[in-house]
């Protein structure tokens, strides 16, 4: 499998949206900026190449001053929260099996308006906390390996979920404290621009499972989720030769897709046991270390939700 590239028209309007200027002299002024900045900080890494610079600009539509916080965080949170940044193997019997109960590719293709699709659906099986947490961390590799290898800028990220296996006894087992950590790195660590989110077989449970992550995910993102009984409905709203074989479309058997991303994650074990120390070291930081309750609030204050 190939992960296909905008088409020379589609650059155009995806470039005007990220606001991107058209003479590359121009962004390497921009990396260079943001290179002179990362000197000053004696508690960040000095080890991102020019590639991911661009895609986090890209993904801050050329902000420096966002493009600076949001390194500042994607190596904070590498600090934070180890259960996610270490121990990155997929080899790891723990890590292998994820994608056995989980399968999450990004799907290869492109839609019209240059947004790429990652869908995401679970295996019924009676997988405990710990797989969820690991599943989070898989997740996030994938977005590091995107990170590094996407030289061409995309519009966006369309995000689907088959919630068709979804039950009250999966959603015991989500801690919030996981959850919340999970996607507060996702939004204020990764360069991703989240345009669209679809969750497609819904059952009532799924708006419970929906108020439980509410209030972890921005406004802005919260607009652009939609709901749908079915996927006949998605069907309106993305195209459906873009979808894995099994929901209709052309992009190919969602098992063997997955596959696909296992063994690119594989490929880049040693990338991956190479970024463990690339990570905010506190004690550097210029004023008061970053703390847990800094990024995420203090810890143990959720209530129990009901899912009866």
């Amino acid at each position: 499998m190939m992960m296909l590239h905008p088409t020379p028209d589609q650059r155009v309007s995806i470039r005007e949206e990220l606001r991107e200027p058209e003479d590359p002299a121009d962004i390497e002024r921009d990396i260079k900026l943001i290179r002179e900045w990362l000197e000053t900080q004696p508690h960040l890494p000095k080890d991102m190449d020019d590639m991911r610079l661009t895609t986090f600009l890209r993904g801050c539509k050329f902000s420096l001053e966002k493009v600076k916080k949001k390194l500042d965080m994607y190596y904070t949170m590498r600090n934070a929260v180890p259960e996610f940044f270490s121990n990155r193997d997929i080899n790891r019997e723990e890590l292998n099996i994820v994608l056995d109960y989980v399968h999450c590719p990004t799907l290869p293709g492109i839609t019209p308006n240059g947004r790429r699709i990652t869908f995401i659906r679970g295996i019924d099986c009676d997988f405990q906390p710990h797989h969820i947490l690991d599943a989070m961390k898989v997740a996030l590799m994938i977005g590091d390996v995107r990170l590094a290898e996407e030289s061409v800028g995309i519009a966006g990220d369309i995000f689907i979920l088959d919630a068709s296996v979804a039950s009250a006894s999966h959603f015991a087992k989500f801690s919030p404290t996981v959850v919340k950590k999970f996607l507060i790195a996702v939004q204020e660590a990764y360069p991703v621009k989240v345009k669209e989110v679809h969750v497609i077989n819904i059952s009532p449970l799924v708006d419970t499972i929906f108020n439980f992550v509410k209030p972890f995910v921005k406004e802005k993102i919260r607009s652009r989720i939609t709901f749908h009984n079915d996927v006949e409905s998605l069907y309106k709203v993305v195209p459906r030769e873009l979808l894995p074989n099994e929901y209709g479309g052309k992009a190919g058997n969602i098992v063997e897709l997955n596959q696909w991303w296992k063994q690119k994650l594989a490929d880049n074990t040693k990338w991956f046991k190479e970024q463990e120390d690339k990570k905010a070291n506190e004690s550097l930081r210029p004023g008061a270390p970053k703390t847990s309750d800094d990024l995420f609030g203090m810890e143990g204050t959720f209530r129990q939700l009901n899912i009866d």
